[in-house]
């Protein structure tokens, strides 16, 4: 049975999570919940941001890390081999998913960061188009990559290729279209399920609002709702809000649907629209250190 299980996470590490997106992108967009948003320029943003890290950027690291490694570190190989795989699973999805909630929050607090992040956020629309949607500048600094690659030399790999398949799979529903967790909220016998469900994990309702184009409406909360897979952080840092409900609009109000390319290689290159944050010489818009706002929880 194991052995089954383990084929599942390893295929979902390597090929299986992007045949998933891409099937869910597919009937997201057979369903027009895109709507007239997914222009050419959007297109070819997803596309290189959804290619790019999987064939170049993650092979890379892995590659550098396992070549010095042992070169550096030879006595440290499996060194920690006898860590029983829950502790290590408990360890490694709360040590990699803090800091990730962390680096994603400074993020949104320092407009000399933001800009790294904002084309995440730029995208008009949620779904498995956008949801790998990112500047290069954020995915080589994101620790994930790095603190996987260590780990599975360390010996901690069946952990770490269950925490990634998870946190993957999670990551993943939070940012589509498809309002799955509705029913949590709507069908009696499930809402207790669904009240642990979301302060536990990021869901696309507690997600989409970080991804709202503003908050005016009691639904959108950009500046908050920074988990990735654990949404107990913002509970616990009072940077979360649970509405049980979808925002109106996604995005940013100032977006200038700025070049791909700028989009994804700032500051290597830089947008040629007139005052956009992206140009050279560009406003600094950033997003504003969020005053400390308690959570407010939905009833059951």
């Amino acid at each position: 049975m194991l052995v089954h299980i383990e084929t599942i996470f390893r295929n979902l590490n390597g090929w299986g999570l992007p045949v998933i997106m891409l099937l869910i992108g597919v009937i997201e967009f057979a369903y027009g919940l895109y709507e007239n948003h997914w222009t050419k320029n959007e297109k070819v943003l997803d596309i290189v941001c959804f290619v790019v890290p999987r064939i170049v950027v993650r092979p890379f690291v892995a590659y550098v890390g396992l070549l010095l490694f042992p070169r550096l570190l030879p006595e440290a190989k499996n060194i920690f081999a006898w860590v029983p795989f829950w502790w290590g699973f408990a360890i490694i999805a709360v040590a990699d998913d803090l800091t990730q909630y962390w680096y994603h929050r400074l993020h949104h607090q320092l407009p000399w960061l933001w800009r790294f992040h904002r084309t995440h956020h730029s995208a008009p629309y949620m779904g498995m188009a956008m949801a790998s949607r990112q500047n290069i500048i954020y995915t080589i600094f994101f620790s994930q990559i790095y603190l996987t690659t260590t780990l599975v030399y360390l010996g901690l790999g069946y952990p770490v290729l269950f925490v990634t398949g998870v946190k993957a799979l999670i990551t993943t529903g939070a940012h589509s279209s498809i309002k799955w967790d509705k029913p949590f909220y709507t069908i009696k016998w499930l809402k207790p399920i669904g009240w642990v469900m979301e302060r536990l994990i990021s869901t696309p309702a507690t997600h989409h609002a970080h991804h709202a184009d503003t908050s005016d409406d009691g639904v959108g909360y950009y500046k908050g709702n920074f988990g990735n897979m654990f949404f107990i952080w913002d509970l616990i840092f009072g940077t979360g809000i649970i509405t049980r409900q979808y925002p109106s609009g996604y995005g940013i109000k100032h977006y200038k649907q700025e070049e791909w390319y700028a989009q994804f290689l700032w500051p290597i290159f830089k947008s040629k629209k007139e005052g956009s944050e992206l140009s050279a010489n560009g406003p600094m818009v950033g997003d504003a250190l969020p005053e400390k706002v308690p959570a407010v929880v939905a009833g059951s």
